[in-house]
């Protein structure tokens, strides 16, 4: 289940891979060229120097054309990866 954990870092590996580091400590690399087919907004990050340009917008990485992949979709990504560098750290439960 996801914690709503946020992007707190990102990081260009090259072609079309970040290095994505979440609040938490989960981390690992993404290969984002299956979402340059998913749609007008993606189509402009086929780009290299354009996609190589992500930031961390709201807790998730975002991109200058307005482009963006919600953190709950790329923390699945990595905890279902075969070997993520990192597990979470559990959260503490509110009382």
């Amino acid at each position: 289940m996801w914690d709503m954990n946020e992007v707190t870092k990102v990081e260009y590996r090259g072609e079309y891979v970040y290095h994505i580091l979440f609040d938490d400590g989960v981390e690992g690399e993404i290969d984002f060229s299956a979402y340059l087919s998913r749609g007008p907004i993606f189509e402009p990050l086929k780009d290299r120097t354009l996609f190589s340009k992500a930031i961390v917008e709201g807790g998730a990485i975002a991109w200058p054309n307005g482009a963006d992949v919600a953190p709950e979709t790329l923390y699945k990504k990595l905890l279902h990866a075969d070997k993520p560098l990192k597990r979470p750290r559990k959260k503490p439960r509110a009382a």
